[in-house]
């Protein structure tokens, strides 16, 4: 039990230290799927507050330098839970890969320290979860109502109820029912909200309609000089499904995805059903009855998401409120890790989009925000880059366990101590693979450094993209092949060159 020590490594151990004992640390990991900075008040103020998510930034740190590895649900979990990019823990993308359970996980390697570790909601890895003393997922994106769980007897069960409750009770039940006092524990709550289609709990229904949102100052991009861009099929005008994203669901109307809408609505009880037609009936009959069309049926798409997007955050912030109120009743608080993040960031109508998966800023993006426990008194805000990969290794240190030398992600926990260590990283390495799939987003590798991006678009495309974050932060203007850029594209791609092969990506040898 190496890591369940009387000491752990954020205080002091030294000889005749006369402070109390710390207790071993406890984890708590909240992470949900698609929830972007932008829509957390502890990033952004323009759209919503978050009152429980900034509880846990006003108490800790913020990342303002977060970013994801892959973006992409199964890729960017396998990516925190291994500590590695994808090209070494081989799950590249949602459609043709399946987790190898037997590898190398943080999770085993806080087994093996002396802890009890425990995994709810969303897995979306496709093997069964390894690793765990207790766990229950969702198959798959899982349902918003009334949604199946598998068991780890490998039983499918339905339960009564609103996803993000169910998944909140759950680990409560299993921090105050289930677990061992004795022992120091690291729980995983993954959530299946804010993923599309946002279906909102029936309590929440009402909400922000009385808003209106601007459109972001590149909505209509239209793609100039970024051929991979205009490629792509996530376009809230052309690609938003009008019944199944938006809800305006009618017997004689038709989309691609109104089966697997009217699926969901079926798992509705007559309670649940009665409350949501209540509500979306008349928004149904005012939308087809006024006909819009060009710019002004843009705008109702855009304003359609915006509510429905922050209807589902609403009640996640109202669970993470849950748990962090069951830490603080049960005096866990002062010696408890409370993580949030999501699997990646989201486009919130920027360039004309929704869904992630781009290497630009907006899904590569990822909030971080960390409420510290005692010993750690670092505040505010981090601001070096720091990556998904670099999880595991910080729950490793932080809890005394050894950091195997092959995964690939760098320890937080310098930065959690208020430290900047001069040898920090100075560049991040993504890569995207699923391609051709849903949005059609072509498979890409880059670089980011602190001021530029480098991008290849690769497969059927051969197509480079370079930005200068500071002047063009909203990654509009490709500068590659431009006048006076081509002696600092040669650096990029020469640091670009290393950091795949430091993270063995083959790709390289293409």
């Amino acid at each position: 039990m190496t890591g369940v020590i009387t000491c752990v490594s954020v205080v002091s151990c030294a000889s005749g230290d006369k402070k109390k004992e710390q207790k071993p640390l406890n984890i708590v990991y909240i992470m949900t799927d698609d929830h972007t900075a932008q829509m957390m008040s502890c990033y952004d103020t323009r759209y919503m507050d978050t009152p429980n998510l900034d509880r846990i930034a006003a108490d800790g740190v913020r990342f303002t330098q977060s970013f994801v590895a892959n973006s992409l649900s199964g890729p960017s979990r396998a990516c925190m839970i291994t500590g590695k990019h994808s090209c070494s823990n081989k799950f590249y993308d949602n459609t043709t890969c399946v987790f190898d359970s037997s590898q190398q996980t943080f999770p085993k390697l806080l087994q093996q320290a002396g802890y009890q570790t425990a995994l709810v909601g969303k897995w979306h890895l496709e093997s069964l979860p390894s690793g765990f003393d207790y766990w229950e997922i969702i198959p798959g994106q899982g349902y918003y109502y009334n949604p199946d769980f598998i068991t780890q007897n490998n039983d499918t069960i339905q339960r009564h109820g609103y996803i993000t409750n169910l998944i909140t009770d759950d680990a409560i039940d299993w921090m105050e029912n289930k677990r061992d006092p004795k022992k120091p524990f690291c729980l995983l709550i993954h959530h299946k909200a804010i993923h599309r289609n946002w279906m909102a709990d029936i309590s929440n229904l009402t909400l922000y309609e009385d808003k209106t949102f601007p459109l972001p100052d590149n909505f209509f991009d239209d793609y100039e000089g970024r051929p991979a861009a205009a490629a792509q099929e996530m376009s809230i005008v052309k690609n938003m499904d009008m019944l199944y994203d938006l809800k305006m669901l009618l017997p004689d109307k038709e989309s691609r995805l109104k089966s697997l809408y009217e699926e969901f609505l079926g798992r509705m009880d007559k309670e649940q059903r009665d409350a949501w037609d209540r509500f979306y009936v008349p928004v149904i009959n005012d939308f087809y009855s006024k006909n819009l069309q060009g710019e002004e049926l843009a705008n109702w798409k855009f304003q359609r998401y915006m509510r429905d997007y922050m209807k589902t955050v609403k009640s996640l912030d109202d669970n993470v409120g849950r748990v962090l109120d069951y830490l603080k009743e049960k005096g866990l608080l002062d010696n408890t890790l409370v993580v949030y993040t999501s699997d990646q960031g989201f486009y919130m109508g920027e360039h004309g989009w929704f869904d992630k998966r781009f290497m630009y800023e907006e899904s590569m993006r990822t909030p971080l925000i960390m409420r510290l426990p005692q010993g750690l008194e670092r505040r505010g805000d981090i601001t070096e880059m720091v990556q998904n990969i670099d999880y595991a290794p910080t729950f490793l240190e932080l809890t005394g366990a050894e950091i195997p030398a092959d995964i690939q992600g760098v320890s937080l926990v310098p930065l959690l101590k208020g430290e900047h260590p001069k040898e920090w990283r100075k560049a991040l390495y993504y890569h995207f693979y699923e391609y051709p799939a849903e949005h059609m987003v072509k498979r890409h590798y880059g670089i980011r450094t602190e001021r530029y991006k480098l991008i290849h678009f690769y497969d059927d495309i051969d197509e480079w993209e370079l930005y200068d974050l500071q002047s063009d932060s909203t990654e509009m203007h490709n500068l590659y092949g431009k006048t006076g850029y081509d002696s600092l594209t040669i650096e990029l791609k020469r640091a670009l060159l290393n950091l795949q092969v430091m993270y063995s990506d083959s790709i390289y040898r293409r």
